[in-house]
């Protein structure tokens, strides 16, 4: 199939999927897609089964998508920047100190804490593995997902401060966890005999920093360009090349591409709606950006329900895959627990932080976007994508749907009124 034949299918497929949720389940995009997939994924597995031939063709169709490709190069950039054009920048300056804090130190301990209870467990159970692998899953399971948990948050009735720490949160880790995971991966590429820790603490700096410059720089450029006219089907344009251009040059400047994005999308939704948009090219450009993530998530579920039928699957995979899960709680609890503990005299909390932050840190497609990048020359790509799937299903689908009671039981009376962030 060529590219066009391909985009057609999966469209096509995402559309249903959508109509589906829409019209029968009545769940959340997020939870209602995830679960869509799941029973396609499953669907396709029992037909290859019962009868091989039929499903021949689908099985090597999905096999010959370019998942990196799809998923890292192109769909990256365009969720993040729609997730930070919709932030409230103005509500999260109030809890600048808490998000930073948990987006650095919070990620860089959970990625290290995960790391180290998941290469135990596994060898353990007779699938051992390497550590930098393992680190490799830590980074990627670590960013909560803000895409996943915005449509929850509404409904659960969070108090607005908590809220706000959550979606800011998982804004920013989500940038942080991909620079972590890029310089890994890079490790994995040339090898750790190639690699000293100078170069590794560069590489990072260099991703980082980099990324953050350029998308100041290019938040800047798009605020004086769509400043000086006044015509939205040109300024959405404006917005989408501003994007991908700058995805491009990140790529090209070997610099973060995912923080620049979000760091042009804060700046955008921080300055230039507010001062050099009408009222008419701001809701357009917000239908716009709306429509693309809803789209692009729709698009996601279908690409992770596809890739689990091309799993070389076995039966030690699923204790691997719940160990996962507990892993992944646990760590995020204490990646919260401690930093507010170090932090108590700086950072004004409640004592129900810790628990609403960790079972209100969904994660979603990020992960499995970083997940799907892995090369395919990984041996240990496989259990990793089931064991990412496992913790990100459990995310999305239990703690998804079981967040607004949780939050109730947790504050009680305490609950206000939670306005959009």
């Amino acid at each position: 199939m060529n590219i066009f034949d391909t985009a057609t299918l999966l469209i096509a497929l995402t559309a249903i999927f959508a109509y589906l949720n829409v019209r029968f389940l009545r769940l959340p995009d997020t939870i209602g897609l995830m679960i869509v997939s799941m029973l396609f994924s499953l669907g396709i597995i029992i037909g290859h089964i019962v009868s091989p031939q039929r499903f021949d063709g689908i099985w090597e169709l999905i096999s010959q998508l370019d998942y990196k490709t799809l998923v890292l190069d192109v769909m990256l950039s365009f969720l993040l920047f729609a997730g930070a054009l919709h932030t409230n920048t103005q509500k999260l300056k109030s809890a600048w100190a808490s998000i930073t804090l948990f987006a650095l130190l919070g990620v860089a301990i959970s990625t290290v804490l995960v790391a180290g209870l998941l290469y135990g467990a596994l060898h353990l159970i007779g699938l051992p593995i390497g550590f930098l692998y393992c680190l490799l899953f830590g980074a990627l399971i670590s960013p909560t997902d803000p895409i996943a948990v915005l449509g929850i948050l509404a409904k659960a009735n969070v108090p607005k401060a908590t809220e706000i720490k959550i979606v800011g949160e998982s804004l920013f880790n989500d940038g942080v966890g991909v620079v972590i995971f890029l310089t890994l991966l890079e490790v994995v590429r040339l090898g750790t005999d190639a690699i000293t820790v100078g170069s590794v603490s560069w590489l990072f700096v260099k991703e980082a920093g980099g990324g953050l410059l350029l998308g100041l720089l290019a938040g800047y450029g798009l605020y004086w360009v769509l400043r000086s006219i006044d015509h939205y089907q040109t300024e959405i344009i404006i917005t989408l090349t501003a994007v991908m251009g700058g995805y491009w040059l990140a790529s090209w400047l070997h610099v973060s591409g995912p923080l620049a994005v979000v760091v042009a999308g804060l700046f955008i939704s921080d300055q230039t709606r507010s001062t050099a948009m009408s009222a008419v090219t701001q809701e357009y450009v917000e239908k716009f950006w709306e429509t693309i993530d809803i789209l692009l998530n729709a698009l996601l579920f279908v690409l992770i329900g596809s890739r689990l039928v091309s799993l070389s699957f076995q039966w030690a995979y699923v204790p691997a895959g719940l160990i996962g899960i507990v892993i992944m709680l646990v760590s995020r609890y204490v990646a919260i627990r401690l930093p507010l503990t170090l932090a108590r005299r700086w950072i004004p909390s409640d004592k129900e932080d810790p628990l609403i932050l960790t079972w209100g840190g969904l994660r979603g497609g990020i992960s499995i976007a970083l997940a799907l990048s892995i090369p395919e020359t990984v041996a240990e790509k496989d259990l990793l994508v089931f064991i990412t799937y496992t913790c990100v299903f459990f995310s999305i689908v239990v703690q998804g749907l079981t967040l607004e009671r949780f939050a109730r039981r947790l504050y009680g009376t305490k609950t206000g009124s939670v306005e959009k962030v």
